[in-house]
This record gives C-alpha cells, sequence and structure tokens, in this order.
C-alpha cells in the first residue's frame, strides 16, 4: 500500500485520537501542576441595624473576590508542582495512620478508602467475568443447535442493557421493600438492609459487574472455541483425558490469547468503575476512584471546583491503569515475540 493511501485511511482516526484523547491528557497533566483561585480583596461593609433614632453603625472587614465589568470572578492560576498530588494522596495522615496500625484511619482518606474499593472490585470481578463467562461459552457449545439461539440471545440480555439502568434495576430490587428484600425477609424472619453497611453493597456491585460484563466473555470464548483443534480433542479422549484434562490441556491453551484480550479489557473498564456508584448510591459507604474525580469537579456552595485535586486524582487513576496492564501486556509480547520465532 502506497504511503499516501495508507494516510488517507489513518489521517483522519490519527487526528480524532490527538484531538479528542490526547489533548485532553495533556491539558489535564498540566492542570494537576496548577491551582486557579480567585483574586480576592478586603473591602469594608458598614452594616446597620433597623430604625431611626436607635439605629446602630458597624464596620468590619470582609475578603471578597473581584469582579470583571460582566461580574465575573477574576481568577489566577499558580504552579505550585506537587501540591495538588499531596492534596489528594495526603500522606501525612496516611502515614500517621501505618504507624498507629489503624486500618480504620487510613480508610477514612478519600483516595485510600476509593483506591481500596477499586482494586478489589477490579481484581475480584476479573476471575469471576472469565470463569462464568468461559462456563457459558462451553455450555451453549455443548448444547443441542436448536436451543442454542435462545440460550445465546438470553445470554447477552445483561450486556445489552445500559450499565447505569441495570445497577438502577438491581438497586430496587434490594433497596427497602424490594422485591427479593421482602421474600428475604419473609423466608428469614428478620429485617435486612442491604444498604446500611459497606460490605453487602460491594456484594451487589461484584454480583452485578459479574452479571453485566460475563457475556462479553462468553461471546469471545464462543467464537474461540469454534477453531479448536477437532483432531487434537479426538486425540486426546482415543487416549483416556477426561473432560477436565482436555479443558484445561487443549481448550485453555488454545484460549489464552482471548483471555488475555478480555483480561486486559476487564481491568481498562473495571478500574474506572463509576457507574455502580452512582447506581447503588453507595456514596457514604463505597467510593471508587473515578467518584473521587467526579466529587472533586462538583462544585461547592461558592460554585468553585477543585479542578486542580480532580486532575491529580485523573492522573493518579491512569497511572494504576498502567500498572495494572504491565503483567498482561507482558504475557502478550513474550507470546508475540514466540510466535515471530
Amino acid at each position: 500500500m502506497k504511503f499516501k493511501t495508507f494516510a488517507a485511511f489513518v489521517g483522519p482516526s490519527v487526528f480524532m485520537m490527538l484531538l479528542f484523547i490526547a489533548a485532553p491528557l495533556v491539558s489535564v497533566f498540566i492542570q494537576s501542576f496548577q491551582v486557579t483561585q480567585p483574586i480576592l480583596e478586603q473591602v469594608e461593609v458598614e452594616t446597620c441595624t433597623p430604625g431611626f433614632l436607635t439605629q446602630t453603625c458597624t464596620t468590619e472587614i470582609k475578603t471578597v473576590p473581584i469582579l470583571d465589568e460582566n461580574g465575573k470572578m477574576i481568577t489566577e492560576t499558580q504552579w505550585v508542582g506537587l501540591q495538588s498530588y499531596r492534596n489528594v494522596l495526603q500522606m501525612d495522615k496516611f502515614w500517621a495512620a501505618v504507624g498507629n496500625g489503624s486500618w480504620n484511619q487510613i480508610m477514612q482518606i478519600d483516595f485510600w478508602k476509593a483506591l481500596r474499593f477499586t482494586l478489589s472490585f477490579t481484581l475480584l470481578t476479573l476471575p469471576l467475568v472469565i470463569g462464568v463467562g468461559l462456563a457459558i461459552a462451553l455450555a451453549v457449545n455443548n448444547a443441542t443447535r436448536s436451543i442454542r439461539g435462545p440460550i445465546i440471545f438470553i445470554s447477552l440480555l445483561p450486556f445489552i442493557i445500559t450499565p447505569v439502568i441495570g445497577s438502577l434495576s438491581i438497586y430496587w430490587l434490594f433497596v427497602g421493600d424490594g422485591i427479593l428484600t421482602t421474600m428475604m425477609e419473609r423466608w428469614t424472619g428478620t429485617n435486612i438492609s442491604m444498604f446500611a453497611q459497606a460490605w453487602t453493597i460491594e456484594l451487589l456491585m461484584y454480583f452485578y459487574r459479574v452479571w453485566h460484563v460475563a457475556p462479553f466473555a462468553f461471546v469471545i470464548f464462543y467464537a474461540g472455541l469454534q477453531t479448536v483443534n477437532m483432531d487434537t480433542l479426538e486425540s486426546a479422549v482415543i487416549d483416556g483425558a477426561s473432560r477436565w484434562e482436555r479443558l484445561r490441556h487443549v481448550i485453555v491453551p488454545h484460549l489464552m490469547p482471548l483471555i488475555i484480550f478480555i483480561a486486559l479489557i476487564h481491568l481498562m473498564d473495571c478500574y474506572r468503575v463509576f457507574d455502580e456508584i452512582v447506581g447503588f448510591r453507595s456514596q457514604a459507604h463505597v467510593i471508587s476512584l473515578q467518584w473521587l474525580t467526579f466529587d472533586f469537579m462538583t462544585p461547592d456552595d461558592a460554585g468553585n471546583r477543585a479542578m486542580s485535586r480532580a486532575s491529580a486524582s485523573s492522573m493518579l487513576t491512569m497511572i494504576g491503569i498502567v500498572i495494572l496492564l504491565i503483567l498482561p501486556l507482558r504475557r502478550t509480547w513474550r507470546d508475540h515475540k514466540g510466535s515471530a520465532h
């Protein structure tokens, strides 16, 4: 293919990636080292009590923002280095909690609380998604042709549902007088509050994530099962290999590139968990790194946003994603080099 033809095909995609991915990323990186604050001034404000003969007036000095001719606050941007990262990490409180040996004190710091949940959510749901997806794919692959279509359709429904709608559906089933909560209360004879403590909320989040994402793994694995070498499987059967041995030594090695691919997608997506926090309304008990960034950007009572801390939180989240992807990417690179030779 000529370079001009290649550039004509690739150029628009590269331009869009630079415009909508690279440029915002560079902007966030720069903003994480800056703090934008309103310029303030001190003015004398006279306050008088009601009345005429008994009226008294007092003068006090107040600090107010300077406004431009349009009535908007005038701001200034300062370079603060790593101060925003220090404000997010709060390492002084973290090391003090470590010195006291208090896990509860560490969990009182928003960033470390969000990091703990994000890592737990990402790493615990990964094997469940792969295992459930592979189990469904094997079941459908071994089912009769007449029922494969309906099973595939039903299995894909959770993945089709919008994430926020799916999480809200699970929330409504278990919250307050939800259908499933009412059934469990009648069965056990006790009051059940699934959203009154963090660990039950997390369990529901894990369940929802596996229920929502496992169909994606199922589709990938089911497609991969269609390319398994049947001669190798038949040879394994003739040699007396059990179903488990055929799965372990023939099918799983054949699907390993797909397993790595699903792991990569899952790690990138789960580490940015946000929809579950909103859908389950768990901010009081469980937060994630992505939600923490959103919280920094939410205007306070004065209408100000902590943009510098939000940028620092975003960069820390991206660093975490890169660290998680190192192992599967190294495995992919080794496999690529091995196949090249």
